[in-house]
């Protein structure tokens, strides 16, 4: 950043971390042993559509960026109540969705739309339902940084869950360590 961009209070954004994701799979038997939490089959790229050059709007666009055009593939783009666009991912096994959102990552950053890319949702479900309830984990992208994220209503969270997550996961995955960053992200579209 240059001087004129301070003066005109112009910042650059910080270029997305994509890579610390990959820990998640190997962390997944800590969740399921310590927690008894399974993976969903469902995982969320959050980010901003925005205007200009690199705009994307439509789901189509955003299939043929990705190279997921093809009819027998299980996603969805949805827009959230903040006007924050979704893309929603269905996979039974954690390694490819895992590789499935990073690819998408990659892809948005390779095309100069790094700098959206908010955030990805990774949920977690009671392997014996009803279990102490749900978890969802969110990659912080500019971080590279994971933090659990347990909703139980629709303003509600289990924060004492959250806590317990963090302290089994801390040595798995690197998790946020500043709790104002660990977002309340209510009605989030991956189960």
């Amino acid at each position: 950043m240059g001087l004129r961009d301070v003066i005109f209070g112009r910042s650059k954004t910080a270029p997305p971390n994509l890579d610390n994701i990959f820990a998640l799979p190997s962390a997944a038997i800590t969740i399921e042993a310590n927690l008894d939490l399974v993976t969903s089959g469902e995982a969320g790229l959050c980010f901003k559509a925005g205007t200009g050059e690199s705009q994307i709007e439509s789901e189509d666009e955003i299939k043929a960026l990705l190279g997921l055009d093809q009819p027998d593939t299980p996603l969805s783009l949805t827009t959230d109540d903040l006007g924050f666009k979704w893309l929603i991912v269905k996979n039974a096994d954690l390694g490819e969705l895992v590789t499935q959102i990073h690819g998408a990552n990659s892809t948005m950053v390779d095309h100069g739309l790094g700098g959206r890319l908010l955030c990805a949702v990774f949920g977690f479900v009671p392997k014996s339902p009803p279990g102490e309830g749900a978890v969802r984990l969110v990659y912080l992208m500019k971080r590279g940084t994971f933090y659990p994220f347990a909703p139980t209503g629709p303003d509600n969270r289990n924060n004492e869950l959250e806590i317990r997550t963090k302290s089994f996961l801390e040595t798995e995955l690197p998790i946020e360590k500043d709790l104002t960053r660990w977002m309340a992200l209510w009605n989030l579209p991956v189960n």
